[in-house]
Protein backbone atom coordinates (compact mmCIF):
# COMPACT_ATOMS: atom_id res chain seq x y z
CA UNK A 1 0.00 0.00 0.00
CA UNK A 2 1.37 3.27 -1.15
CA UNK A 3 1.25 6.64 1.30
CA UNK A 4 0.62 9.46 -0.57
CA UNK A 5 2.95 12.78 -0.07
CA UNK A 6 2.34 14.86 2.53
CA UNK A 7 0.56 18.43 1.38
CA UNK A 8 2.74 21.27 1.44
CA UNK A 9 1.62 24.05 3.11
CA UNK A 10 1.87 27.37 1.34
CA UNK A 11 4.26 30.24 3.03
CA UNK A 12 2.50 32.51 5.82
CA UNK A 13 0.26 34.97 4.49
CA UNK A 14 0.60 33.65 0.92
CA UNK A 15 -2.94 33.44 0.09
CA UNK A 16 -3.70 36.99 1.75
CA UNK A 17 -1.21 38.09 -0.75
CA UNK A 18 -2.63 36.55 -3.60
CA UNK A 19 -6.14 37.84 -2.62
CA UNK A 20 -4.43 41.01 -2.19
CA UNK A 21 -2.88 41.48 -5.72
CA UNK A 22 -6.03 40.45 -7.88
CA UNK A 23 -7.89 43.08 -5.72
CA UNK A 24 -5.49 45.89 -6.50
CA UNK A 25 -5.20 44.90 -10.46
CA UNK A 26 -9.41 45.05 -10.25
CA UNK A 27 -10.78 48.24 -11.80
CA UNK A 28 -13.66 48.11 -8.69
CA UNK A 29 -14.74 45.89 -6.09
CA UNK A 30 -14.67 42.17 -6.50
CA UNK A 31 -17.08 39.41 -5.23
CA UNK A 32 -15.23 36.13 -4.11
CA UNK A 33 -16.51 34.61 -7.18
CA UNK A 34 -14.29 37.19 -9.23
CA UNK A 35 -11.30 36.82 -6.66
CA UNK A 36 -11.42 33.35 -7.48
CA UNK A 37 -11.66 33.46 -11.29
CA UNK A 38 -9.01 36.60 -11.13
CA UNK A 39 -6.97 33.60 -9.06
CA UNK A 40 -7.23 31.07 -11.61
CA UNK A 41 -9.61 29.06 -9.94
CA UNK A 42 -6.90 27.24 -8.05
CA UNK A 43 -8.51 27.88 -5.32
CA UNK A 44 -12.09 27.20 -3.70
CA UNK A 45 -15.17 30.00 -3.24
CA UNK A 46 -15.06 29.37 0.43
CA UNK A 47 -11.55 29.36 0.95
CA UNK A 48 -11.40 32.52 -0.97
CA UNK A 49 -14.38 33.84 0.59
CA UNK A 50 -12.65 32.69 4.36
CA UNK A 51 -9.71 34.63 3.18
CA UNK A 52 -11.07 37.88 2.07
CA UNK A 53 -13.31 38.15 5.58
CA UNK A 54 -9.68 37.57 7.42
CA UNK A 55 -8.66 40.33 5.31
CA UNK A 56 -11.63 42.70 6.22
CA UNK A 57 -11.00 42.00 10.26
CA UNK A 58 -7.59 42.70 10.05
CA UNK A 59 -8.82 46.46 8.21
CA UNK A 60 -6.69 45.39 5.03
CA UNK A 61 -10.27 45.35 3.04
CA UNK A 62 -13.21 46.85 3.23
CA UNK A 63 -16.74 45.30 2.08
CA UNK A 64 -20.22 46.56 0.96
CA UNK A 65 -23.48 44.29 0.29
CA UNK A 66 -24.13 43.42 -2.89
CA UNK A 67 -27.46 41.22 -3.52
CA UNK A 68 -27.24 38.62 -1.25
CA UNK A 69 -23.23 38.59 -0.69
CA UNK A 70 -20.06 40.98 -0.68
CA UNK A 71 -17.97 43.03 -2.85
CA UNK A 72 -14.34 43.91 -1.47
CA UNK A 73 -11.96 46.30 -2.29
CA UNK A 74 -8.42 47.12 -0.95
CA UNK A 75 -8.05 50.21 1.59
CA UNK A 76 -4.63 50.53 1.09
CA UNK A 77 -2.06 50.16 -1.36
CA UNK A 78 0.85 47.29 -1.48
CA UNK A 79 2.81 49.88 -0.13
CA UNK A 80 0.38 51.83 2.30
CA UNK A 81 0.21 47.77 3.64
CA UNK A 82 3.56 47.10 4.05
CA UNK A 83 4.01 50.66 6.10
CA UNK A 84 0.88 49.58 7.76
CA UNK A 85 2.40 45.94 9.29
CA UNK A 86 5.50 47.81 9.68
CA UNK A 87 3.67 49.94 12.37
CA UNK A 88 1.48 47.10 14.02
CA UNK A 89 4.91 45.15 14.34
CA UNK A 90 6.41 48.13 16.23
CA UNK A 91 3.32 48.73 18.35
CA UNK A 92 3.82 45.61 20.02
CA UNK A 93 7.62 46.54 21.08
CA UNK A 94 8.07 46.93 24.12
CA UNK A 95 11.36 48.86 23.99
CA UNK A 96 10.65 50.88 20.81
CA UNK A 97 13.92 52.33 20.35
CA UNK A 98 15.70 48.88 20.28
CA UNK A 99 13.38 47.37 17.71
CA UNK A 100 13.77 50.50 15.31
CA UNK A 101 17.79 50.61 16.10
CA UNK A 102 17.74 47.28 15.13
CA UNK A 103 16.06 47.98 12.19
CA UNK A 104 18.30 50.84 11.02
CA UNK A 105 20.87 48.56 11.52
CA UNK A 106 19.74 46.20 8.93
CA UNK A 107 19.27 48.77 6.04
CA UNK A 108 21.20 49.10 3.03
CA UNK A 109 23.00 51.82 2.55
CA UNK A 110 20.63 52.94 -0.29
CA UNK A 111 17.42 52.51 1.99
CA UNK A 112 19.34 54.27 4.98
CA UNK A 113 19.58 56.89 2.58
CA UNK A 114 16.57 57.55 1.32
CA UNK A 115 15.09 57.08 5.18
CA UNK A 116 17.20 60.26 6.16
CA UNK A 117 15.85 62.10 2.74
CA UNK A 118 12.24 60.80 3.58
CA UNK A 119 12.64 61.93 7.67
CA UNK A 120 14.61 65.21 6.28
CA UNK A 121 11.24 66.20 4.30
CA UNK A 122 8.80 65.14 7.42
CA UNK A 123 10.73 67.72 9.29
CA UNK A 124 10.51 70.50 6.70
CA UNK A 125 6.96 69.33 5.28
CA UNK A 126 4.89 66.58 3.23
CA UNK A 127 6.62 66.18 0.50
CA UNK A 128 6.63 63.20 -2.14
CA UNK A 129 9.24 60.68 -1.40
CA UNK A 130 12.57 61.14 -3.83
CA UNK A 131 12.90 59.14 -6.68
CA UNK A 132 8.91 57.30 -5.48
CA UNK A 133 7.65 59.39 -8.60
CA UNK A 134 4.45 60.81 -6.59
CA UNK A 135 3.35 64.25 -6.54
CA UNK A 136 3.83 66.11 -3.10
CA UNK A 137 1.19 65.27 -0.94
CA UNK A 138 -1.61 67.69 -0.01
CA UNK A 139 -0.44 71.12 1.09
CA UNK A 140 2.84 71.01 0.30
CA UNK A 141 4.03 73.52 -1.69
CA UNK A 142 5.70 72.99 -5.10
Amino acid sequence: MSETPPVQRRPSGELEASVLAALWAADGPLSPAEVQSALGGRLARTTVTTILTRLHDKGAVSRSRSGRGFVYSPIQDSAGLTARRMRSELDKQHDRGTALARFVSQLTREDEQLLRSLLGSAVDGPQAAPGSGRPPGPGATP
